[in-house]
């Protein structure tokens, strides 16, 4: 089986799956909508509690600073492939149980939810569940990474080209080498075929008078 089988089916979330986090450290940085972790993972693997399900292993909480709580919880990610069970893969979250605002502070009857939440986000990253997205290179529209398309350049205009194969012939005088080498830059820089006729003609014509 490809290591990656199962990575690359569940490292890009669609567009609709995203969201800019709007405040704290992380401000201007990509999240991705919980919902979505748990439609890709049942896709992949099968309906939850069947292909795939967790388990509750842990919650507790810890002081932070200024009076601030934060609520923990550890859980095991468990998925279930051709017919067999696999080692659970842990994962640690958290989130404000008690957090110091601008009034004072404020407590969320979400936390442990929250955190549960998070730390489920955290044991499927080790699936790949929306890898290109932590990794930087997915944007919801096209890959980061990819290298910009090289603008081609604009064909000169056909009166620009047919003067300049008339200058270049100017310039060669009887000199059948020269020639020869402006009919040969010319095709290089992409001339058009007008022009190419004119400098081959050229070229004819002081072959016939055996290069004067």
């Amino acid at each position: 089986m490809d290591n990656l089988e199962y990575w690359n089916k569940l490292k890009q979330p669609p567009k609709t799956a995203l969201k800019t986090i709007g405040g704290g450290r992380l401000k201007g940085m990509t999240d991705i909508k919980p919902q979505w972790r748990i439609q890709v993972m049942t896709e992949v693997f099968g309906p939850c509690g069947e292909g795939w399900m967790y388990t509750i292993e842990k919650l507790w909480t810890e002081p932070g600073a200024n009076g601030e709580v934060i609520a923990f919880a550890l859980v095991n990610l468990w998925v279930k492939t051709g017919g067999n069970n696999h080692a659970p893969i842990p994962g640690i979250g958290g989130s404000m149980l008690i957090a110091k605002e601008k009034n004072g502070l404020y407590s969320s009857d979400e936390a442990y939810k929250m955190a549960v939440t998070d730390a489920l986000s955290v044991a499927m990253k080790a699936l790949g569940v929306g890898a290109d997205v932590y990794l930087g290179n997915w944007n919801g529209s096209k890959y980061m990474d990819e290298p910009a398309q090289k603008q081609l350049p604009k064909s000169p205009n056909i009166n620009a080209q047919r003067q300049r194969a008339i200058d270049m012939i100017k310039a060669s005088g009887h000199d059948i080498i020269q020639a020869q080498a402006d009919y040969n830059k010319a095709k290089e820089a992409g001339a058009c075929d007008e022009a190419l006729d004119i400098l081959q003609g050229h070229i004819d014509s002081l072959t016939d008078n055996g290069g004067q």
